[in-house]
């Protein structure tokens, strides 16, 4: 079975987990095995596991973000260690980039990354589209590995030589349950990053929807126009007249006015909206949940991710070319 380790920032957890979910698929098939530093338990040596793992996995993934580039650990231990087993042909290497940032001037940049053409995972209006290119990228990288691959050892023990740990074998795979999740509080910081986290996945969905709107029908102008850090709005047009507009602004984080704002037409300026998201959780997760001003849309008790958000939204904007 072909081994596969994460090598990512800890500020990138919760892509990382999305990303072991799509791989489920091949970890059932018996295809790969995967492994991180959360599968470490109390009482064990943190450098000495990661050593372990990392000196004896066939794919090494580089979950690349500018949180991993600024990481000296990520950077300077797991990748370097990483791209020198790359070039030693004992693991292969592939670079799967979350966030833009300035990773082809890196060592690894030469790398073939995915998803397609490095388009980072957060600019994909839809994400598991992003996640499914990556895993048939590993499909395709665990079929063309020697068949030998998982029994290479390491001849030369570089990360032990950069940390002092030893290089050991790992012995059995560990088993464990996959119902792990517990209760947690989430902070007012956890709530203002996921709200800009949305907005900005708002944005991309409606730039790219637009695009893509406008491809398909020959009659069909649009227009997306990025206001501010804060602030975009949309506009379709069907042969020359105006159809559908909208600005879609982030609140901001002060108590009377958190909340992502959808305004119908050229309104919204003045404080004026038709919906709102604000940030709830279930205890686990975070999500939007809408005021419920748009009684027709059906979504006033939902818990939305970021995705449905963007659909809940994107269904009002499309709404009026579909009556």
């Amino acid at each position: 079975m072909t081994t596969l380790f994460f090598s990512y920032s800890h500020r990138d957890e919760t892509l990382r987990d999305e990303l072991e979910i799509h791989l489920s698929t091949l970890k059932r098939q018996g295809v790969i095995e995967t492994w991180h530093d959360r599968r470490i338990t109390a009482g064990e040596e943190v450098h000495k596991e990661i050593s372990n793992y990392l000196q004896t996995a066939d794919l090494i993934l580089l979950l690349v973000s500018p949180y991993f580039l600024a990481s000296d650990y990520c950077y300077h231990v797991e990748m370097m260690y990483a791209l020198e087993r790359h070039q030693r042909g004992e693991a292969r290497v592939i670079p799967v980039i979350l966030h833009p940032c300035d990773w082809q001037h890196t060592p690894f940049g030469r790398l073939l990354a995915t998803p397609t053409d490095g388009k980072p995972i957060s600019k994909f209006p839809n994400q598991h589209e992003a996640f499914l290119e990556v895993t048939q990228a590993i499909r395709k990288a665990v079929e063309s590995l020697p068949r030998d691959t998982t029994d290479t050892t390491l001849s030369s023990p570089r990360l032990s030589e950069v940390e002092g740990a030893p290089l050991t074998s790992t012995g059995p795979a560990q088993v464990r349950s996959s119902n792990l999740r517990i209760r947690k509080q989430f902070t007012d910081h956890d709530r203002d990053q996921f709200q800009d986290a949305t907005f900005e996945y708002l944005a991309n969905f409606f730039e790219q929807s637009l695009s893509e709107l406008q491809a398909r029908n020959v009659d069909v102008e649009t227009r997306f126009k990025r206001v501010d850090a804060n602030h975009f709005t949309a506009a379709v047009y069907v042969t020359g007249t105006s159809r559908s507009r909208c600005n879609i602004y982030n609140g901001g984080h002060q108590s009377f006015d958190n909340s992502i704002r959808y305004a119908i037409g050229d309104g919204g300026h003045g404080g004026g909206f038709n919906e709102s998201l604000r940030v709830v959780d279930d205890g686990y997760s975070l999500f939007l949940k809408p005021l419920g001003m748009m009684f027709h849309l059906r979504r006033d008790d939902a818990l939305l991710t970021q995705q449905g958000a963007a659909e809940f939204f994107w269904s009002a904007f499309i709404e009026p070319l579909q009556r």
